[in-house]
């Protein structure tokens, strides 16, 4: 039966569909193809970027899994900052995370979309996406053990094709293929040396990976549908992290020790990515073909994983009366179909836009993606610690993050300097023109949101006494 006090949700969750749940929202299509925007930056350097990234995700997944491992309840990270930080912070960590995934699961159908259009360009994006999008929704609306057994195989088959890559690479690199010599690591220093932009390429790069990251705070989301979440939040925050660092930082290594970092940097379309070159390379027939279909599958499983998240934030506001109350309806199987569909609606706009205008849409929705999804993050350091802070003298949770608060605030203020860093992004120009105003009326509504809520607490009582 639906448990009341977690907001009607089903603890149905196990620990390795919760563990795949993060990975799936946090591998997209950026590391097979976007990778290429850090690659120009930074050059080989960007092995370095990568792994500064790592660093600030394993800060967000062990804050995140801190505070949630002691408050399993829904709406996750953005309902502890709520109790700890107060509710204007967990209002906009919530209604900024809400609309970062809504846009992200748009961009991941549409790219979806794209994909088939490989093997089919005949059909019409529109036709793609609408069909996805219905799959995606149906998987979504059943009971969330079906979503986490689906959202598991979805991100297994992108988890599989990374780890034959790099084991396929690794090989290449340290002991050669058959007819081939290894290549080495020479490649690092060519082409203008290891950091050939300089200090500031590697800076601006930063910004690339840290974005690249987004999603690695999703364990949180799943406390409240975990089945132990003391013994299923922790695991999965360590494997998470440590699978994350492991694919991005190996795998861009790899990439700019086989194919020169000029090149990489110029990939366009699935045919020259680099993880294609390389199975070329060593005679896998259709490579290209291959590649497309782990692509597809995993902007597939982004986008499932994504909208999950985005439902579940929306469900968790509606629960504190910040959103409308019919979203917070959970049917029997304990999927909230309302919010389900109101982040359903997100994603029909963002892939029609992108769909009709692409040229124009998707900078304006990147730019609210990024800057709002790094808000969610700054928050969630925010409220660790003020967590850490309340919780003095009391006995410590199952995980906790290492060395905070000194960790909190520098990773709170790394997390600043990355948005800042976005203003001399070229790629991430409209970050700023658009993201940060969006922030500003999130920010501005909540006042409006409070009175409206008062209003209806004082009517409700007034009907209450009217009886």
């Amino acid at each position: 039966m639906a448990d009341h006090a977690n907001g009607g949700l089903l603890r149905q969750l196990t620990s390795r569909q919760i563990g795949m749940i993060s990975l799936g929202g946090a591998i997209g299509t950026g590391l097979f193809l976007g990778s290429g925007l850090a690659i120009s930056l930074a050059g080989p350097a960007v092995v370095v970027v990568y792994l500064v990234g790592a660093l600030a995700a394993v800060a967000v997944a062990y804050a995140v899994a801190e505070m949630v491992v002691v408050h399993p309840e829904a709406g996750g990270f953005g309902a502890v900052g709520a109790r700890y930080a107060g509710p204007l912070v967990g209002y906009v960590q919530r209604w900024c995370y809400w609309a970062t995934q809504v846009i992200a699961v748009g961009g991941e159908v549409v790219a979806a979309g794209l994909y088939v259009r490989y093997w089919w360009p005949q059909v019409p994006l529109w036709a793609a996406v609408c069909l996805f999008s219905l799959a995606i929704l149906a998987v979504n609306f059943a009971a969330v053990r079906l979503f986490g057994e689906v959202e598991y195989w979805f991100a297994m088959v992108k988890v599989t094709a990374l780890v034959v890559f790099l084991v396929v690479g690794l090989l290449c690199v340290v002991f050669g293929l058959p007819g081939q010599d290894a290549v080495g690591l020479a490649a690092w220093t060519d082409h203008g040396g290891f950091m050939p932009n300089g200090l500031v390429g590697v800076l601006l790069a930063v910004s690339v990976a840290t974005f690249s990251y987004g999603g690695v705070e999703s364990v949180a989301m799943t406390a409240a549908e975990s089945r132990s979440p003391a013994r299923d939040i922790p695991r999965a925050a360590r494997r998470v992290v440590l699978r994350l660092a492991l694919f991005y930082v190996l795998a861009t290594g790899i990439i700019v020790a086989i194919v020169p970092w000029t090149e990489a940097a110029a990939v366009e379309g699935v045919a020259e990515s680099p993880f294609v070159a390389l199975f070329t390379s060593v005679g896998i027939p259709a490579a290209a073909g291959l590649m497309n279909l782990v692509i597809l599958t995993a902007a597939l499983s982004a986008a499932n994983a994504t909208l999950y998240l985005a439902s579940r934030t929306v469900h968790s506001l509606a629960l504190d009366r910040y959103a409308p109350k019919a979203l917070a309806t959970v049917t029997d199987r304990g999927s909230p179909v309302n919010a389900v569909l109101a982040s359903a609606l997100g994603l029909a706009a963002a892939a029609v836009a992108a769909a009709w205008s692409p040229d124009a849409a998707f900078p304006v929705l990147l730019g609210i993606a990024l800057i709002s999804g790094m808000v969610a993050w700054m928050l969630i350091f925010v409220s660790h610690l003020a967590f850490r802070r309340a919780r003095r003298g009391l006995p410590p949770a199952p995980v906790r993050l290492p060395g905070a608060p000194v960790t909190s605030v520098l990773s709170l203020l790394y997390v600043v300097l990355v948005v800042v860093a976005t203003a001399f992004t070229e790629a991430f120009g409209p970050a700023w023109q658009v993201g940060v105003p969006f922030v500003a009326l999130v920010l501005l509504s909540y006042p409006l949101v409070r009175l409206r809520r008062a209003a209806r607490d004082r009517s409700a009582g007034d009907y209450t006494e009217s009886m």
